[in-house]
């Protein structure tokens, strides 16, 4: 069992300076970062989950600041366009969560019904006058589109408001004591010695990496794609998307995600059909016009067997990477970060097992569900006719043919940690939108209830779609700068 009273984050991007601030704001500890103004930020753009929400609320930060300060939009959910035989949007709308025990049965009417659970094109009302009528005690969407750079400056402020030093420096050397905790981290301007370390160097892995028979646990059996190339475009004149889009493409997929002043993209695909050459005419042809690539890379989907070894744990890209689809990078570093703090204090060898064993759990989660969505019966390439061949994971597996005839339970997901990003509600809406459900048998589930429960589901629906009117229809650009200048105007 260790006692410690210094932290020492080093790496200063997203997953830093989340894991920096939330160790913070839970311990009285001496927390630094130390990070290099050489190292340029991953990312054109980043999306979040609607953990972040909970990540705004545990730090008691204003979402209208963050709005003002990320040139941040709002984010419903992601637009799935042509993954299936319609597009369908991945959006887990609170007033449709309500449940009974342990069926969702707003879901349930609208797929039992055949009706959308909350058509796209009524989205932008609903969200706009449901602000409107509740002022800032109301969240329009639980997540948000950011610029990646703009987030950073807003993460720093804070982490700097509840006191967290920043040393600018570029580690050149780790230093262990006789046990193989780190002791010590070496920078070209001066020595770190710290209690305990965060690795948050990405893809360098500066300080896990140093520990040996630490293997990678690749997702490439079940995940095809391994390859991005990542541009900016300008921003709409007419309107901002309240979603991120997915669009299928022949050898992988692409994403588009809106800011208040660029959209971010990129083409996720598999580089042993076509080259970055190739991905870029793919795109260009798709567009209509040309693009300019910012980053490419090549990743192998997975994570580290062990992210916390001794006194050094690993968030972010130093621990673990999949494919952006459900934007799964801010969402589980704000899940581990949540359970390191849980772990942390008097940590022993037990914790720190059990540790990486949620963590593990995370990350099978997050798996799975990215594998759900390529159950999609598309065959019109190599890329998807390998896809469609990929032997399914173990619990999607033994669960597929259960849930095909009712919908998915919490208990279902008893294995995976409470950390686990996805649960009932995600795999409900993206296996409707896939159509994997027997829709006679989720209609006679839905028959069997009572009449209370369907009248109940039924409330839930038109009070959702109807919300009173208090504001003409304007676009979510306009509703985004209005709530930029929302403190000046409305707040006294």
């Amino acid at each position: 069992m260790r006692f410690f009273v210094k932290i020492l984050v080093v790496g200063g991007g997203t997953a830093g300076l989340i894991a920096a601030t939330i160790i913070k704001k839970r311990f009285g500890f001496s927390v630094d970062v130390v990070r290099s103004s050489n190292i340029g930020i991953v990312g054109v753009g980043e999306g979040s989950t609607e953990h972040f929400r909970e990540y705004l609320e545990f730090m008691q930060l204003d979402p209208y600041e963050l709005i003002q300060k990320t040139d941040a939009t709002y984010k419903v959910g992601i637009m799935f366009d042509g993954w299936g035989e319609k597009n369908y949007l991945h959006n887990v709308h609170d007033d449709f969560s309500t449940s009974s025990g342990q069926y969702y049965h707003v879901y349930a009417s609208q797929i039992a019904n055949n009706t959308d659970h909350l058509h796209p094109r009524n989205l932008m009302e609903n969200v706009i006058n449901g602000w409107f009528l509740n002022k800032k005690d109301f969240y329009p969407a639980n997540q948000f589109h950011f610029d990646t750079e703009k987030l950073n400056s807003f993460l720093t402020s804070v982490a700097k408001v509840i006191g967290i030093e920043f040393y600018d420096d570029e580690i050149v050397e780790i230093i262990k004591d006789e046990s193989e905790n780190i002791s010590m981290v070496v920078g070209k301007n001066k020595e770190y010695a710290y209690d305990f370390y965060v690795d948050a160097t990405g893809f360098n892995r500066s300080l896990i990496g140093t520990f040996p028979n630490n293997s990678w646990v690749s997702f490439e059996e079940h995940l095809k794609v391994n390859s991005a190339i990542t541009f900016q475009s300008e921003a709409s004149e007419e309107n901002i998307n309240l979603w991120t889009t997915a669009t299928a493409m022949d050898y992988g997929w692409m994403f588009s995600l809106p800011t208040w002043n660029h959209q971010g993209n990129g083409y996720i695909y598999n580089n042993k059909y076509i080259n970055e050459e190739q991905a870029i005419l793919e795109v260009e042809s798709l567009l209509n016009k040309k693009i300019k690539v910012g980053k490419s890379f090549y990743f192998n989907p997975g994570y580290l067997e062990k992210t916390w070894i001794n006194n050094c744990v690993a968030v972010g890209l130093s621990g673990s990477f999949v494919e952006p689809l459900e934007a799964t990078s801010i969402g589980s570093t704000i899940q581990q970060s949540f359970l390191i703090i849980h772990k942390l204090a008097n940590y022993n060898q037990k914790e720190i097992d059990l540790y990486n064993s949620s963590f593990s759990s995370i990350m099978e989660n997050i798996r799975d569900f990215i594998f759900l969505h390529y159950i999609t019966g598309k065959k019109n390439t190599e890329f998807w006719q390998e896809v469609s061949e990929i032997p399914y994971p173990k619990f999607i597996k033994k669960m597929l043919p259960i849930w095909e005839n009712r919908l998915p339970l919490e208990e279902d997901f008893s294995e995976f940690s409470r950390y686990k990003m996805f649960g009932p509600k995600n795999f409900i809406l993206v296996m409707n939108g896939l159509g994997l459900f027997n829709s006679n048998s989720i209609l006679n589930e839905f028959k069997s209830v009572s009449q209370e429960i369907k009248d109940d589901a039924e409330n839930s629906i038109q009070e959702s779609m109807h919300l009173e009117r208090v504001i003409d229809k304007i676009s979510h650009k306009d509703f985004i700068g209005f709530i930029r200048e929302y403190k000046k105007q409305v707040i006294k």
